[in-house]
C-alpha cells in the first residue's frame, strides 16, 4: 500500500515563508510525476506546480516566483517551498504524485496540509 504523509502547514502571517513536504512510503517500483495541489473553502482544487521525475517543474502563475516545488529521489519526497505569502494563499495543500506498482500505474494523495495567512 503506498501512502503520501504530509507536513509543513501552519498560521503564518502575510509576507511570511512555510514549507510543505510529501513523504512517500510503501511498496512501489517508481515515482513519475509529483504535484503540488490546493483547495480553498467553497472552490476547486487547483494545480499549484507540477515536477517531473528529472526534475522539470512547472508552477501556476498565481505563484510564479513566491514558490518552489522540488523533490529528492532518493529519499521519495517533493516540497514546496511558500515565499511571500499572501491571505489569499490560504487553502489545504494537498500533495499527490503518480506511482508505478506492481499492478499498473496509480495516482495517489496525501491526506492534506491547512495553509492560513493571516495577520
Amino acid at each position: 500500500q503506498v501512502q503520501l504523509v504530509e507536513s509543513g502547514g501552519g498560521l503564518v502571517q502575510p509576507g511570511g515563508s512555510l514549507r510543505l513536504s510529501c513523504a512517500a512510503s510503501g511498496r512501489f517500483f517508481s515515482i513519475s510525476d509529483m504535484h503540488w495541489y490546493r483547495q480553498a473553502p467553497g472552490k476547486q482544487r487547483d494545480l499549484v506546480a507540477h515536477i517531473t521525475s528529472g526534475g522539470s517543474t512547472n508552477h501556476a502563475d498565481s505563484v510564479k516566483g513566491r514558490f518552489t516545488i522540488s523533490r529528492d529521489n532518493t529519499k521519495n519526497t517533493v516540497s514546496l517551498q511558500l515565499n511571500s505569502l499572501k491571505p489569499e494563499d490560504t487553502a489545504v495543500y494537498y500533495c499527490n504524485a503518480q506511482f508505478l506498482v506492481e499492478y499498473g500505474g496509480f495516482d495517489y494523495w496525501g491526506q492534506g496540509a491547512q495553509v492560513t495567512v493571516s495577520s
